[in-house]
Formats: structure tokens, sequence, C-alpha cells
């Protein structure tokens, strides 16, 4: 049995009522956390509401033995995200974890997307992890002590057709796990992006018949592992998928330095612009901003004298 509880800590889960939020809600209030499911039941395209499955959620984990309580506010709106951190607050007093997994899908190729379509995918994934993070932080900040879990995906990495929306907030959303983990670092605030492969709601629409076992309590326990108080990381990436469990992160060649350049001098030197044998990687929560300018100069010093 896990000696990795969260008695007395509170968590709030976005998305949380279905699929892979269901799945972290159950994990942490087993684990002793209370639980604000947040959830507005709306369609995967974003539209309407109901407050049945954020009830039932509630239901099912209060049947279990936990202490939870529901909120249907929307995360696209900042009155929404205010509103979310409050119901924690009001609640059980303070908010521990924020797990933010609320999520919409809306495809359409970019040279046919609406601006409608492609803001309302912004709204809740990443516009909506700022609208629970700010307040959220604040919160942490003061009490010192927190854990942020935000959700990428490979899609933000790698991307595929169709998705335009869905891949400029996952992209987007490394910057602000980078943001809050930076800020967060003096105040025993950490922050860590998930990016899960799970067949749920999200997968409608795509042909899965030659996936894996990909069920969401396969990846709720790396989100467990950042959400506890033991997490030994911060303003990282977790790849979570049918089992595989690895870390992402960002990397560039060293590069080539020269005095002066041209298009021609670029085309001449793009091989070794290009060369992944010598790689510089640097981490956002260890001063990776500085270590970058610092290498950068000193790259080019070595080649002054």
């Amino acid at each position: 049995m896990t000696e990795r509880r969260f008695d007395g800590r509170v968590a709030v889960v976005t998305g949380g009522a279905r699929g892979l939020g269901r799945a972290y809600a159950e994990l942490l209030g087993s684990l002793g956390a209370r639980i604000v499911i947040n959830d507005n039941g709306s369609a995967m395209s974003g539209t309407g509401s109901d407050a049945g499955p954020a009830e039932e959620a509630v239901q099912t984990l209060r049947d279990a033995g936990c202490e939870a309580v529901a909120c249907t506010e929307s995360v696209a709106t900042p009155e929404g995200g205010k509103a979310i951190v409050e119901a924690a607050l009001d609640a059980f007093g303070r908010i521990d974890v924020l797990i933010h997994n609320a999520g919409n899908n809306r495809f359409a190729p970019l040279d046919t997307i609406s601006y409608d379509d492609f803001r309302s995918v912004l709204d809740v994934h990443l516009l909506g992890a700022f609208h629970v993070v700010r307040p959220s932080f604040e919160r942490m900040a003061k009490q010192e002590y927190g854990r942020v879990v935000l959700t990428g995906s490979i899609g933000g990495l790698y991307s595929m057709p169709s998705v335009v929306n869905y891949a400029v907030s996952k992209s987007g959303m490394i910057g602000l796990n980078n943001i809050v983990a930076i800020e967060g670092a003096a105040h025993g605030v950490k922050s860590n992006m998930i990016l899960p492969g799970a067949v749920t709601r999200m997968a409608e629409g795509l042909d899965t018949s030659q996936y894996p076992a990909m069920g969401p309590e396969l990846v709720a326990p790396v989100v467990g592992w950042l959400a506890h108080e033991s997490c030994s990381v911060t303003g990282e990436m977790y790849v979570s998928m049918g089992g595989r469990v690895a870390r992402a992160f960002i990397s560039e060649t060293e590069g080539v330095y020269r005095p002066d350049w041209t298009i021609d001098s670029v085309v001449a030197e793009i091989g070794d612009i290009r060369d992944m044998a010598r790689q510089w990687t640097f981490h956002p929560a260890e001063n990776g901003f500085g270590e970058h300018m610092a290498r950068s100069f000193d790259l080019v010093r070595r080649h002054e004298f």
C-alpha cells in the first residue's frame, strides 16, 4: 500500500467528471485528498452545459468515503477560473493541488478553420489554464506550498493535421508551465506537465482500432506523483501513453559561430547548424534562460580570441 497519501490536501481537477480527469480525482481522493470536481458538462466541442456529470462524479467519490464538491463553472473565462478556485476555498479553506485537465475539440484544416473554432479551443485549454492558474498560484505562494499539473500533449510538440487550435494551445502551455515553476520556486510551488495518451471522449473521430490498451488509469499514477508533496521535479514534461512513461524536453544543436553571415553562408553551414551530435539542453527552472545566454556568449568569445 502506498505511503504517498494526500491527507489534508485539497485538489482541484478541471474537466474532472469524466475520462482522465475522473481517474485523477478518484486516485487522489482514494489517497485522502479532498476534491473539487470542476466540469461544466459541455459537449466535446465545448458547447452546452450539464451539471449532471460533475454531480455524479462527486457522489461516486463520496460513496467511496472521499470528501468532494462539484463546481460547474467554465474555465473559459477569468470569472469562471476565479470561481473554481473559490469553490475550493469555500468548501475546504485552501488549495494545494491544481490539475488543469479540461479540454475540447474542434477539428478543421488551417485554410478553412473559423476564428470561433480556433478561439474556442484556446479559451478552454490555454487561456483556461491561465484562468485557474492565476488565482491558484496567488494562494499557493502565500501558503508557501502548491503543486500544479498542466495538461500538454504530443500534439503540442509534434502535432498533426486539422488541429491548429489544439497545437497552439498545448505548445503555449509550455511557457506557462515554465513561469509557474520559475516564479514558484521561492514559494514551495512546483509545476509540471503531463502529456497523456488515453482513449477518452477526446479521441472521438479518430481511428483507435489499432491502439494498445490506453485507459486513463495508466496515466493517473504519473499525475499523482507530480501532484504529491514528494515530487522532486519542476518545470518538466512527462509523456504517459499506453503504459510508457518518459520525459520530454526541448533541446538545440550547439550550432555554428561566424563573425558575420550572408544567405550563402547559412546555406554553406546548414549541415553543421543542424548537426545533432552536439546538443545543448537547459532546464527552465534552473536558470535555463541565463545559462543559454551565458553559453552562447562563451561560444562567441572563444572564437573571438
